[in-house]
């Protein structure tokens, strides 16, 4: 396991939220979020920003108070879905710190990579073959005036 400035109850609760935002697909054979290699890469990645992670755990454990009269951890599964989902809804920015952290570590993970047929490696120095698409799209970003100074 990573080595981590959070408590066991915060490593908890994000192992129950990473697996809530990324389960597991038996379909595609793919592990959840909370598979013990990807976890330790989310926790890793988390203690980089243990302040706002932090913060926004406890704001999880909030909500879960206010709704059920208990934290996260003691609430039942069954009522996790309604306390993420008002959590989302009143602190998005912080529900989104958790989601990108989260999917970000996913698609780093060798399994995941090559069950989306793609290989398992770096992008740089081979890169990867992106097919062309409709630069038309862009005129109105290419049409618009200035909003920058330029620089002297």
């Amino acid at each position: 396991m990573t080595e981590t400035l959070f408590s066991d109850n915060e490593v908890r609760a994000l192992e129950i939220i990473v697996d809530m935002i990324i389960p597991a697909s038996a379909e595609h054979e793919l592990p959840s979020a909370s598979d013990p290699v990807i976890f330790a890469d989310i926790l890793s990645a988390a203690n980089a920003h243990h302040d706002l992670v932090t913060a926004a755990l406890s704001t999880l454990d909030r909500v879960a108070y206010d709704s059920q009269g208990r934290g996260f951890l003691a609430v039942d599964q069954g009522l996790r879905d309604a306390i993420v989902a008002a959590f989302r809804q009143a602190h998005p920015n912080e529900a989104d710190l958790l989601a990108t952290i989260t999917v970000t570590c996913y698609y780093r993970d060798d399994r995941v990579m090559r069950s989306h047929g793609m290989e398992a490696r770096a992008p740089h120095p081979a890169g990867f073959t992106v097919e062309e698409g409709d630069w038309s799209l862009l005129d109105p970003v290419r049409n618009r005036p200035e909003f920058y100074r330029k620089a002297t």
